[in-house]
């Protein structure tokens, strides 16, 4: 082994505003059987022995090496599958920790504005700070991992709907004088409430055991 500094290489980050970006790939039809294969080798392998190290690993693997890994693998699978499951909760996981003060104005914004147990389900304190979101979103992705899949996925379908309502709540604010920004919110709005139908439909099809 070489006695040599090796250098470091900082993970690459995606900005929240870029979160849904999508990748390409050659062949589709490889992609996808891969996305499927190694979605469902890595979370049968995981939930069988729920070591706590690798989970821990799971759940800040973005931190230590950015998302294009991970969005090489799933990123092009349908929104209605385990890898598309899976990818989502990474995206929303990104988004927080990118921009927690946002995401957590966004939070109280969505919470104060729903007439919905969404804000019950997803399980943040209140008030709900950056750090708050921050473990929130962490507890929901090691779920994933530890817990009852379907409820993880219930509870960032959850999260995902309360962070829609404030962005568009938000946008409403914006709309006269700076709309450009409230296009943005509307943007990430529209975005999250799609993801939140994708994952309260996924948490179904897995308790019909019919997630591929």
């Amino acid at each position: 082994m070489s006695d040599e500094p090796r250098e470091f290489h900082k993970p690459l980050r995606r900005p929240a505003s870029t979160f849904d970006r999508a990748f390409a790939a050659e062949d589709p039809a490889e992609v996808s059987r891969v996305a499927h294969v190694t979605a469902s080798a890595l979370l049968s392998r995981v939930r069988s022995d729920p070591e706590g190290e690798v989970v821990d690993r799971l759940v800040a693997f973005t931190d230590h090496h950015g998302i294009d890994t991970i969005a090489e693998l799933w990123s092009r699978s349908p929104a209605r599958s385990l890898p598309g499951a899976l990818w989502r909760l990474y995206l929303l996981q990104l988004m927080i920790h990118d921009d927690a003060q946002t995401a957590a104005l966004l939070y109280e914004r969505g919470r104060a504005r729903l007439a919905s147990p969404d804000d019950v389900v997803a399980g943040a304190p209140t008030p709900a700070g950056p750090d708050e979101l921050t473990s929130l979103i962490d507890e929901i992705l090691r779920g994933v991992f530890t817990g009852d899949f379907a409820v993880a996925l219930d509870r960032a379908a959850s999260f995902s709907r309360v962070e829609a309502a404030g962005a568009t709540d938000l946008a409403d604010d914006y709309d006269a004088a700076e709309p450009d920004r409230a296009t943005a919110f509307t943007t990430r709005a529209l975005r999250l409430s799609t993801y939140g139908e994708d994952l309260t439909a996924c948490a179904a099809l897995w308790r019909r055991d019919a997630l591929t």
